[in-house]
């Protein structure tokens, strides 16, 4: 094929679930399994490197990246009686936002590494709990056999 050079296409370094990418010198590796291990990259190109305290930090910030995800999607920011256009500019602003992390978060779980899944699974497990169920939101009256409207957050495509 045209542009493969000598390193034979897709299909060399494929063992061990792991794939070469020929387009840098030092021939970085990428998973293509799930592993275990501190020594990955995740979201930025030599972050967090091999050092176990910055793998540390960087599951911190996965994790707190999908509490964040939680709390926008459960939370109400914006204020009844804002102006409408105001209101709807706040509401894109903010869905953006919740995105944007989403797939920051979707992304840093792409590094096939189990320890960042296992972090944001639980982050945003716990984001749920904090924000989106009702153990922390004040009883509502709801009449027999009437559907509550927050039993789940909203997940529209």
């Amino acid at each position: 094929m045209a542009g493969m050079g000598d390193h034979g296409g897709m299909g060399d370094g494929m063992n061990d679930g792991m794939m070469s990418m020929p387009h840098k010198k030092n021939k970085m590796m990428m998973h293509m399994t799930f592993f275990w291990g501190k020594d990955v990259e995740i979201l930025f190109s030599g972050w967090p490197g091999h050092s176990l305290s910055m793998y540390v930090l960087a599951l911190f910030f996965v994790f707190v990246l999908s509490v964040t995800v939680e709390w926008l999607s459960g939370s109400r920011l914006i204020r009844p009686g804002t102006n409408r256009v105001s209101a709807g500019l706040a509401q894109t602003g903010l869905h953006a936002l919740r995105i944007g992390l989403a797939y920051m978060v979707m992304l840093a779980i792409m590094s096939f590494n189990a320890g960042v899944l296992i972090v944001a699974v639980a982050g945003h497990a716990i984001g749920f709990l904090l924000f989106g169920s009702r153990v922390f939101k004040p009883a509502e009256s709801v009449e027999p056999g009437q559907k509550h409207l927050n039993d789940l957050p909203p997940m529209k495509c």
